[in-house]
Formats: structure tokens, C-alpha cells, sequence
């Protein structure tokens, strides 16, 4: 009897663990970040909450990937993952075609526009008029070239004057060592990485061109049927990943060396310079990081809209949502 209930007490402890493990191995849900492109200082924040735990904090069990094919947006539509680092034009485009992709934007990465025109000292290229009879180097998008046509156009400038090339897999350096003047970079990495090689650049932020260019760029987004049957989730991983937004603006330096151990290939100085810069830039002008405005929505999509470029126009609270954040 007394082995009877040594055995069985021990049976008891071990069926305990097993609930416990299993308890804890689910109370971790998973859950999938599909990123816009390979991993950079944009997405540092997402990294900080990985590292640090933010997610786990939670219950979510976070796997960041890169996408293998389509956009991130149209694999976020699809199901492929829970969410995305998007853009405002993409999500835009998405909304307003002729089968509507049940995406929203559930929080902006950065607060503006931090992308322009840039070409090296050389060229002498100061204004847009001086794109007349110059080589822009793009990646094909047509709103890249309705953009051009817009800008250029506003300044007096003869748009049929600038030839258009895709380059490709090229960046800013490569392209410019070859035919190419003018390339559309962001300054928070391009920019970052020409003052460090020594490039003196001649750089036009598209907002200053455009006021309704200054549109978010990158957004987190999510898909309709998560927003409709698990809220929750999003407002969990919203609020790790605010958090590790945070960090990373008081703690750029050691915040790019989170990112740099979730993506060692990237040159360390050019990580950590970038950081410094975009520290700044995640919760310019707001008091609180990921807010929205509609107003950012409506201006652009009125410029696509405007320009020949939506099928349809843009209805806004369908588009973003401020709703599962700060919660």
C-alpha cells in the first residue's frame, strides 16, 4: 500500500507537468510578421520586442519572416501571416482595385515621408526642372511615374524630357556608376550610408514637393478576419511592439545591435548611424507612436486619384484604424 501510494503521488506530479508544459507551450500563440523587404532599421522595433521578450510578455509567439513571393500586403490578404510591414501606397492600391483585398493599416512605422530624390553632387541636379534631359533610375511602379510626371510638371518641367529606367536589383551606387542620375532613396538609409562613404548627394524630400506626399511609409497591417474575431491579438501585439518601438528611440545604439544580431550581414555602422537617425523620426510631431491621420490618407489617395491612378476612390476608415492601439 505504501508503494501504492508513493506511485501514485508520483503519477500525480507528472500528470501536473505535463498539464503545466502543455498550458504554457499554448499560452503562447503563434503568430507571423511578414516584412516588406529584407530586414533594416525600419523594422528595428519589431526586432526589440522579439529580443527582449515584449511579445512573449503577450502570449505571442512571433516568427518575423521575409516575403518569398508577391508583396506583403497580398500575402497578409491572404492568410500567410497574421501581419505585415506595408506601405500606405500599397494598401492603398488594395482597396481600391477591382477586387479589394481585406487588408488595414493598424499602425504607421514612421510618422513621415522620409523618402526623395537623390543624385550624386556631380550632376548638378538642384531642382526638378533639372531632370529635363537626365536618366531616372525607378523600380517600374506606375505610381512612381505618375509621381515624377506630377512634380515635375508642377515645376515647369518637361516630364517627356526624363528618360525612365528600371534598374533592378541595383542600388543608389551602383545605378549612379552607370547611366543613372537620379534615384528615389530613403534618407534614413541611402542618405545615411552616402555620408558615410563619402558621397556628397544633392537630395529633394518628396514631401517638400508635395505636401500630399508626406504619406505614411512603412505601416503595420493586418487582415479583415482577424480584426473581426480576434481584436485581442492585435491590441497584444501592437502593445509589444509600441514598446519596442520605444526602446529603440531612447536606445538607438544598443537597439541596432539587437537588429544587427537578427541580421549580422548588415554593415554595423551604417545599422547603428541609421538608427540614430530614425530615432527621431518614428514619433515625429505626435505624442503618441503608430497614430494615424485621415486626413495623410485622404491627400494621397485624392493625388493618385487625381493623376489617373485608382480605379475607384479610396473610402478612408477602411483603410486604417488608430482603434487597437495604446490599449
Amino acid at each position: 500500500m505504501k508503494n501504492f501510494k508513493i506511485t501514485f503521488t508520483l503519477l500525480l506530479l507528472v500528470l501536473g507537468l505535463i498539464a503545466f508544459a502543455g498550458c504554457d507551450g499554448t499560452k503562447n500563440e503563434k503568430t507571423t510578421v511578414i516584412l516588406d523587404w529584407t530586414p533594416n532599421t525600419n523594422h528595428t522595433g519589431l526586432y526589440v520586442a522579439l529580443e527582449k521578450g515584449y511579445f512573449e510578455e503577450e502570449g505571442l509567439d512571433v516568427e518575423i519572416v521575409q516575403p518569398m513571393e508577391g508583396s506583403s500586403t497580398t500575402l497578409v490578404a491572404a492568410g500567410q501571416g497574421d501581419f505585415a510591414v506595408s506601405y500606405q501606397e500599397d494598401v492603398t492600391f488594395a482597396l481600391t482595385g477591382k477586387e479589394p483585398l481585406p487588408v488595414k493599416a493598424i499602425a504607421t512605422i514612421i510618422q513621415e515621408n522620409t523618402s526623395g530624390f537623390a543624385s550624386r553632387k556631380s550632376e548638378n541636379i538642384t531642382t526638378v526642372k533639372d531632370f529635363e534631359g537626365k536618366v531616372y533610375g525607378g523600380w517600374g511602379s506606375p505610381s512612381e511615374e505618375a509621381i515624377l510626371k506630377a512634380v515635375m510638371e508642377s515645376a515647369g518641367a518637361d516630364h517627356e524630357a526624363l528618360k525612365n529606367v528600371n534598374i533592378g536589383t541595383d542600388d543608389f551606387f551602383a545605378a549612379t556608376e552607370k547611366e543613372i542620375d537620379i534615384v528615389w532613396i530613403f534618407e534614413g538609409w541611402t542618405g545615411i550610408e552616402a555620408e558615410l562613404r563619402g558621397v556628397d548627394l544633392d537630395y529633394m524630400p518628396l514631401k517638400d514637393l508635395d505636401e500630399r506626399l508626406n504619406y505614411y511609409t512603412p505601416i503595420l497591417i493586418t487582415n479583415n478576419t482577424l480584426i473581426d474575431e480576434d481584436p485581442e491579438k492585435i491590441e497584444a501585439f501592437l502593445r509589444a511592439a509600441e514598446k519596442g518601438y520605444m526602446y529603440a528611440i531612447d536606445n538607438p545604439e544598443d537597439a541596432a545591435e539587437i537588429l544587427l544580431k537578427k541580421a549580422p550581414e548588415l554593415d554595423r555602422t551604417l545599422v547603428i548611424e541609421s538608427q540614430k537617425f530614425l530615432a527621431g523620426q518614428y514619433m515625429k510631431g505626435v505624442e503618441k507612436w503608430g497614430d494615424m491621420k485621415g486626413s495623410i490618407w485622404k491627400d494621397y489617395s485624392d493625388f493618385l486619384m487625381e493623376n489617373g491612378l485608382l480605379e475607384r476612390e479610396l473610402e478612408v476608415d477602411n483603410a486604417y484604424t488608430n482603434e487597437f492601439l495604446h490599449k
